[in-house]
């Protein structure tokens, strides 16, 4: 049985990095650079932790964001962190550093010295989605007031 090798589906990416924008300027607001937000989040009453966003740099056409959560389980797990950058002109947000590794390649042949998979790029940017998705869907900031 032989295998294709994987290609990137540019549309697929193009369309997380798109939503992840509105996503992320939604959480955002009219922060400036070295301004944070942290969103907390909720089920059932419970607490469960916070999603933090730092504008780490603010320019016209790209800021970057550092995205982590704080949470229980911090003295247990090492909690997710990435650095994001937003490109205001194309409106579109990328991931470009995920615990610490940095350049993420939009294709990788598999298996490989770092066991990334074939569409890596892709599934950080979805999981960004997905992680950003859950803060608006379960989040409560104070500053925030159309957060639910």
């Amino acid at each position: 049985m032989s295998r294709s090798a994987y290609v990137t589906d540019l549309r697929t990416l193009q369309g997380e990095c798109t939503a992840n924008y509105l996503r992320l300027t939604r959480l955002l607001g009219d922060l400036e650079a070295g301004e944070s937000r942290e969103v907390e989040l909720v089920n059932q009453g419970r607490r469960l932790g916070a999603l933090c966003l730092k504008v780490q740099e603010r320019a016209p056409y790209t800021s970057i964001i550092r995205v982590s959560q704080r949470g229980v389980l911090d003295a247990v797990i090492d909690a997710p962190r990435m650095r994001v950058h937003l490109y205001h002109d194309v409106r579109m947000a990328e991931v470009t550093d995920f615990q610490r590794q940095r350049h993420f390649d939009g294709r990788y042949r598999y298996p490989n010295a770092r066991m990334h998979q074939p569409d890596e790029k892709l599934q950080l940017n979805r999981f960004l989605g997905e992680w950003l998705d859950h803060g608006l869907a379960h989040g409560h900031s104070l500053d925030l007031p159309e957060l639910p």
